[in-house]
């Protein structure tokens, strides 16, 4: 089975957050997919939380590490669709990526972001649920 991927999903996992057991879990023997923004996002996401102090140098590159061992196809996705789904539904672009992804492969979206869940769902692609 197919399943896209948020940022998310892999910054739980690298990080080990509460969710990783069920995240490896709901992940297993699938086939991972992801928009090709993830790494920048991955990068964002780890940026934040240097401001917030709550990752030290030493353990982001941990975290890369651990994201590279991630088997994760990364998926161009289509700009204006994605555009056009943002503005449908008043998402910021980078979350629409993840959905013009999941519709263009015709697979299930994994997230923690419930924003990004209830948007999807509103556009029939169908989530699992943590």
């Amino acid at each position: 089975m197919k399943i896209v991927i948020d940022t998310s999903i892999v910054v739980a996992v690298i990080t080990n957050e509460i969710h990783k057991p069920v995240l490896i879990d709901k992940t297993r023997g699938a086939y991972l997919l992801a928009p090709s923004s993830l790494p920048f996002e991955i990068g964002n996401a780890i940026s934040a939380m240097f401001k917030r102090n709550r990752i030290s140098l030493e353990q982001a590159f941990s975290a890369l590490e651990a994201f590279e061992k991630i088997p994760i196809q990364l998926c161009d996705v289509n700009l204006n669709r994605s555009v056009e789904l943002a503005q449908i539904l008043d998402i910021y672009a980078y979350d629409a990526y993840f959905i013009e992804c999941a519709q263009t492969y015709k697979s299930p979206l994994l997230s923690l972001d419930q924003g990004l869940v209830d948007a999807a769902t509103k556009i029939g692609i169908k989530s699992i649920e943590v």
